[in-house]
Parts: structure tokens; C-alpha cells; sequence
């Protein structure tokens, strides 16, 4: 079988009803590096459901993010604020700081207090799912699913404060002026679709060339080039695009704000 073959296979969508198959994780299967395994299925409702690569994902890094939130809470709470903090204690402190400084940046001293939490949870959500290819995991925002949900949420956030201080300003808004009211709609309904595919496709194009890369690579080129690439593709392309997202968050919510 053909690369060109090889990849169709891997990243084709299945029909609607089908039964997808369970792809070979054998070594010489790029399909196994770039594309999304299922490996056990149950009925609800007269429906097939799966258990996909990306559900495990998504599991290991709620299951992460919770227990490194539960230390973080112990380590402050058993601090001396009289002494010098540990190594641990500095990096929350700045995590937090940065998280606080950007929130009330862009959102104002006025509102970025209510919105900090689930920036910050936003946030680390997107840059731990993004670097789980360090981790041998498949990015979960690799999958459209969820980078469309994360979208969704920031969408019905946008609105929801824009019914909230605009009040039917919020929808007359759109009608001025009048003969650029199609264009105002399109720029509502594209914005969760931009940022989605935005994502979605940043963090695709680096797990395709990874898995590409180790798939045709010889073996002891593998031993330590690849790391390097893993830098980019995961670690730093992965922190830009968390915060591009949470940033667009912050800029499409707080422009419903009175000032």
C-alpha cells in the first residue's frame, strides 16, 4: 500500500452508522500515529457508541490537571508566607500571576475577577492537552469534536454577557447599519467555527508530521532527533495556541462589557 493511500485510510471520516474498525497499532501503521483508535464500543439508546483514542486522552488529562490542581491547593495552604517559597511555590505563584495579569488585561479590573477561574482552567486544559504528544498521547484537540466543543462553550459565553449588559442591544446591534447586517450574522456564526478549525488544524498539522517522521525515519535516527521537533510542534506551538484561544475568549466576551 501507497503513503499516499496509507494516509487517506488513516484520516478518512467513516460513514454514519458504519462500524469503524479498530486500527492496527502495529509499528509499521501510520494510521496507529496519526489517526484515532477505537477500542471498545456499547448501545445506548438503539445507538453505537465508541471509546476512541481521544476519550482515554481527554480521561488521563482531566485525571492530571485534577491532581496537580490538589497539590497546588495543599503546597499553598501549608506555605509560610514569612519564608523564603520552594521551587514549587514560585512556579504556582507565576502560573497564577500570569494567569491574573492576562485575565484583568484584557478583560478589565471590572470583570476579570469572575472570569480568571475559567480562564486559567481554560487554559491549562488546552496547553496539557496540546503537549500530551510528549507524553505518547494523541492530542485530544487533534479531534474536531473537541476543539468545536471548547468553541461552543466560549460562543454561548459570548452571547450570554452580551444578553446580560447589552441586553436587545445585543441583537439590534447587528442591524447597524443595515445593508452590512449578512455580514454582521456570518462574523457571529463563523467565530466558533474559526477558533475550532484554528485549533484543531495548528494541532493536527504537528501530530501528521510527527507520525510521519516516525514512521519513515530509520530506527536510530529516532533515538534523538525527533525530540527536537517535539519542542516545537508540542511544547511551544502547543503553549501559543492555548494562548491564542484563551486570548480570543477574552477579547470576543469583553467587548460586550460596559465601560
Amino acid at each position: 500500500m501507497s503513503l499516499g493511500s496509507e494516509l487517506l485510510s488513516a484520516l478518512a471520516v467513516r460513514g454514519v452508522g458504519r462500524t469503524p474498525e479498530v486500527i492496527s497499532r502495529s509499528s509499521d501503521d501510520i494510521g496507529s500515529k496519526i489517526g484515532i483508535n477505537g477500542y471498545a464500543s456499547f448501545t445506548l439508546f438503539g445507538f453505537r457508541f465508541w471509546i476512541t483514542s481521544t476519550h482515554i486522552a481527554l480521561l488521563i488529562i482531566v485525571i492530571a490537571v485534577t491532581v496537580l490542581a490538589i497539590i497546588a491547593n495543599r503546597v499553598i495552604r501549608r506555605s509560610d508566607p514569612y519564608k523564603k517559597p520552594g521551587i514549587v511555590m514560585t512556579i504556582i505563584e507565576s502560573v497564577v500571576d500570569f494567569i491574573d495579569k492576562t485575565t484583568y488585561s484584557n478583560m478589565g479590573e471590572k470583570h476579570g475577577g469572575a472570569f480568571r477561574n475559567y480562564i486559567g482552567t481554560l487554559l491549562l486544559f488546552i496547553f496539557f492537552s496540546n503537549i500530551s504528544g510528549v507524553f505518547g498521547l494523541r492530542p485530544p484537540t487533534a479531534d474536531y469534536g473537541v476543539t468545536f466543543g471548547l468553541a461552543m462553550i466560549t460562543f454561548f459565553i459570548i452571547h450570554y454577557n452580551g444578553f446580560k449588559y447589552q441586553k436587545m442591544g445585543h441583537i439590534t446591534g447587528l442591524f447597524d447599519p443595515i445593508p452590512l447586517t449578512p455580514i454582521n450574522i456570518i462574523g457571529e456564526i463563523s467565530t466558533p467555527i474559526s477558533m475550532s478549525l484554528r485549533l484543531f488544524g495548528n494541532v493536527l498539522c504537528g501530530t501528521v508530521i510527527m507520525g510521519l517522521l516516525y514512521n519513515l525515519l530509520p530506527q536510530f535516527l529516532l533515538l534523538f532527533w525527533p525530540g527536537a521537533l517535539h519542542i516545537y510542534f508540542d511544547l511551544f506551538s502547543g503553549a501559543i495556541q492555548a494562548y491564542v484561544f484563551t486570548m480570543l475568549t477574552m477579547v470576543f466576551v469583553s467587548k460586550n462589557f460596559d465601560e
